[in-house]
């Protein structure tokens, strides 16, 4: 995969690690920043340019298998992204929101007034947004900077959410934030948020959840969540939102949102935060 890269963009390198036989090699110079991680890690290298050629093509991950995942996904507003945060903390693990991966790129496209219709364009702009993670010191929300700016509050705007849903049903946005979502994968586990990570990001994890609830219940949710930000919104227009964002995650040719076929559906529905997360932790660590 990493040789296959190579070839196509001719982008610098870091050298190659060797180990018990097996080689390894990063597979992008750093566009995307993490505080806690500069280079994603390696992953065995592929010598066939061919399976390079048509792995890419197809948009297909390849994974390092030495660190446990839980992969939770749902849709907007069904509370996953408090649960994994919560569950990550209580296991120790580490987190991958990526949501705000989308967010990030869809605040970028915007801020650089671009048609989120044009694939080229969005899918540049995807390749180069740097997006960085820090973690509060006083113990809050984790931060994102995309290009420099705390884009924190605006990403979880409905009109963020929307701009994400948008270029997620391109094919090539996806492609370039395959490799970063990848990255978050090391000891001691992974809980990952999204909406495909258990279908087509880490399809080998060992726990993988889907978190759903109703329309109404989700909206309500969000809405809390928005005016504790001081947000100006109205019921309505955040259900109206959630039912058409709903269409088109579970309508999208490219990695549609629905359960894997090993996940645990837990409906939150009318449940206390406190009963989801021990649901989902009694699947990860069985009494």
């Amino acid at each position: 995969m990493s040789e296959c890269r190579e070839a196509m963009d001719g982008q610098e390198r870091p050298p190659p690690l060797r180990a018990n036989g097996w080689e390894f090699r990063s597979p992008y110079r750093v566009d995307f920043q993490s505080t806690s991680s500069l280079w994603p890690p390696a992953r065995k290298f592929a010598r066939a340019p061919l399976q390079c050629a048509v792995a890419l093509a197809a948009g297909l991950p390849v994974t390092s298998k030495s660190a446990p995942v839980l992969t939770v996904d749902g849709p907007s507003g069904s509370g996953k992204g408090t649960i994994s945060r919560m569950v990550a903390d209580a296991l120790g693990w580490h987190l991958l929101d990526s949501g705000a991966l989308y967010r990030a790129v869809g605040y970028a496209a915007g801020m650089e007034g671009l048609d989120l219709s044009d694939a080229d364009a969005v899918t540049r702009c995807a390749q180069h947004t740097k997006i960085m993670f820090r973690d509060p010191k006083d113990g809050g929300e984790t931060r994102v900077v995309v290009n420099g700016h705390d884009a924190t509050d605006e990403l979880r705007t409905e009109t963020c959410g929307a701009a994400a849903s948008a270029i997620a049903v391109i094919p090539s946005v996806r492609a370039a934030l395959v490799d970063k979502q990848l990255s978050f994968r090391r000891a001691p586990g992974l809980v990952a948020d999204g909406r495909d990570m258990g279908t087509v990001i880490f399809p080998d994890a060992g726990f993988k959840v889907f978190l759903t609830a109703s329309a109404e219940e989700r909206a309500k949710r969000r809405y809390k969540q928005l005016k504790e930000k001081g947000l100006s919104v109205t019921l309505a227009a955040l259900l109206r939102e959630i039912q058409a964002r709903d269409v088109r995650d579970a309508g999208r040719a490219v990695a549609p949102l629905r359960p894997a076929a090993d996940a645990v559906l837990i409906d939150s529905t009318g449940m206390p935060i406190e009963a989801v997360v021990a649901t989902v932790l009694a699947l990860v660590r069985p009494r």
